[in-house]
Order: structure tokens, then sequence, then C-alpha cells
């Protein structure tokens, strides 16, 4: 059976995390979304656990599956992956003598290097990959050029790509031609704009979180979705404070300062990936881009939120005809989507026939689009 997942979100005990992003709140998200399979994101933390021990089994029929998110010794963010939260508290034990912060924050600071945390985490029985492997902030590629350098020995179970990157910004990186990609979209708000933006569609056996692990580790993932790489917010490189963007060559000759105004120039997810690139692309699964159907429902509307009232209403429209957003944004019919807003029909068709202008993102802004 085909199921559409997103592994990596964080919980309210993570830093700058909407105080909604429980398990009351994200359960029915999950059924407004579109979302079959959820990762807890934050389990380590022993309160966060706690809270979804009730949910485990739903009456939504979503799969839980334990995660979390660490940051090692070099700031280099890991994605943790379990089949249940034995596994995490086992993790907990073993990372106790090198964290100050288990129990405290959800997205723990554990000062060990990343082939120790992997192996760490093999050794429990789970999955471990970079998170968002190509962002500026945080990330392997950020501050290491191959994976070896980053887990020396120990191989990876995956990569997520992050929201300013797709497919082929890793499909030409030999070392990763054998690794699975994942597109989570690392919420921090059960809104339907920020959650599951990116999601993976997995072929499940069954629904359980054994088979969900068991997807992964053969790479049996059907189709990523997710951002067109330009909206992420650090896609290009560009200035820290004013977002103006730079050609790579043009950012070394002013010695990543902006001359406007001396922020920190950071290099950009599309730089960094053409620098990694060095084979010829290899077959992936298809990457479908999607926008946030609230989203598109503000350009359309040409309102300066996708809260108001008006693209709310438009929004719930939808999923009254099409029961989730996913639906609408991937495989329903044009000519149907146009039977509830004409307007949104034709963007929607724009987007899936690539004809859009992006306006991409870079330095901490995101990026947009018009069609």
């Amino acid at each position: 059976m085909l199921a559409n997942a997103d592994l990596h979100i964080h919980s309210p005990y993570a830093i700058a995390v909407s105080r909604k992003m429980t398990p009351e709140h994200l359960i029915p998200s999950c059924v407004k979304k579109g979302i079959a399979v959820l990762g807890t994101g934050d389990a380590l933390h022993p309160a966060w656990q706690q809270a979804w021990r009730p949910f485990l089994e739903n009456g939504a029929g979503i799969v839980v599956v334990p995660t979390a998110e660490v940051e090692d010794q070099s700031r280099v963010h890991h994605l943790i992956i379990a089949q249940d939260f034995a596994q995490f508290d086992e993790l907990r034990e073993r990372f106790a003598a090198h964290s100050r912060s288990l129990a405290s924050v959800g997205r723990p600071h554990v000062y060990l290097p990343g082939e120790s945390i992997a192996r760490i985490v093999h050794e429990t029985g789970g999955l471990v990959g970079p998170a968002h492997a190509f962002t500026p902030w945080t990330a392997m590629y950020a501050y290491f050029d191959s994976v070896s350098a980053c887990y020396g020995s120990e191989p990876i179970d995956f990569l997520e790509l992050g929201l300013s990157a797709d497919s082929s910004y890793g499909a030409a990186i030999p070392e990763l031609s054998a690794v699975p990609f994942l597109t989570n979209s690392d919420a921090h708000s059960p809104a339907p704009e920020k959650f599951a933006r990116e999601f993976n569609q997995l072929r499940l056996n069954d629904r359980t979180v054994k088979s969900v692990l068991g997807c992964i580790r053969k790479g049996a993932i059907e189709m990523n979705a997710g951002f067109f790489p330009e909206e992420g917010k650090y896609n290009r490189t560009a200035c820290v404070r004013c977002f103006t963007q730079y050609p790579a060559e043009e950012a070394v000759h002013h010695h990543w300062r902006c001359p406007h105004d001396g922020g920190i120039i950071k290099k950009g997810v599309y730089d960094r990936a053409r620098e990694l690139s060095v084979g010829e692309p290899g077959t992936r699964p298809p990457y479908f881009h999607i926008v946030p159907l609230g989203q598109i429902i503000q350009t359309v509307e040409g309102t300066s939120s996708p809260y108001t009232r008006k693209c709310r209403a438009v929004y719930d429209s939808f999923i009254t005809a099409f029961e989730n957003e996913i639906r609408v944004l991937v495989t329903a019919p044009v000519h149907e989507i146009r039977t509830v807003n004409t307007g949104v029909g034709d963007a929607i068709e724009a987007l899936r026939t690539g004809r859009v202008t992006l306006h991409p993102g870079g330095g901490g802004k995101y990026g947009t689009f018009s069609y």
C-alpha cells in the first residue's frame, strides 16, 4: 500500500515551536493533510514520549514512528528513526554522559562526533542520517565535504534533502548513489502551510512502524514531494541581513561579507550542491514539486497571509470536496479543482506543468512563485 509520510517534526519542547504542536492537534492535521505516517520528533524527551503514548494507536489509523533530531559536537544535525520508544530510552542512557539537555530540550546537543552518534544508533537498532543535509547552518555538507568525513566508517541509512533542495541536488554526488533520499517538513507548527509541506510516499507491506523502517532500509520510496528548491530560504548564496544574492564567485571576491551592510554571506544550497556534484546523475524516484495549498490560495486571492478568513474559507472548501490537501495538490483532476475555485485550479495546473516563475530565496528568506 502507498502511504504519505512526514518523518521530521518538532515538539513544544524544542526552540521556536508552536504550543499547538501536540498529538491532539497533529493527528487531525495528518487527516486534513493526507499523511498516513507521522514521525513524533523529539522522542528523546521523556515528557514528549508520555504525551504520545495514548496516541500510538489512534482512531485515524495514523502510523506513529518514534523519531528525533540531535546536534553533534560539530553542530551537525542528525535525524534518528527507531521502531519504539524503548530504543530511544536506551539512546538517552547512552547519550547521557555526553549531553546536558536530554530531559530539557526537544532537539538536544550531544557532544559526540557524527560517527559515534551513528554507531550508537545502529547498535540500538535504529536508523540515522543527516538532517537537511545541504543547509548552510547545522548540516553535514555545511561543515564536511563527504559523508565519511562526518560519519567515519559508520554508514548512513538515508539523507534528508531539506527545503532548499530536491533529488536533483544530490543525484550527481557519487557517494550518495545508494543512499535513499527523504523529504520531510521539519515542521514547528501544525498549520497546513508548515506541516507536511514536504513528504515521502512509501510502499508499505502493512501499516506498522516496522514496515516503515523496512521501506527506508530498502529504499522503497515511490515518490518524494516538496518545495521547488528555489522556494527554500537558503537556496541561493545571499547576505543574512539584507538578503542580497550573489554569484558564488562574487561572494568569494567579497570575502563572504556583504559590501552593502557587512552581513555574512551564506553559501546557498544551489552552489554547494554544484560543488559536490562530480558524477553523472543517477536514477531517483520521481520528485513532485508542490506549494502548500494555503500559499497557493493566498497568491490567487492576493492577500497578505494564508490565514485570512477568506483564504481559510477557500481552503476548507477544498478539504470538504477532496478530503485532504495532498489529494488536491497531487492527484485531483484540474477540472474538478476548478469547480471549487477557478483561480486555484489554474495555479495548480501551472505548478504541475512547470509553467511558473520562481523567485529564489536565500540568506534566510523564503523564495516565492508567480504564474
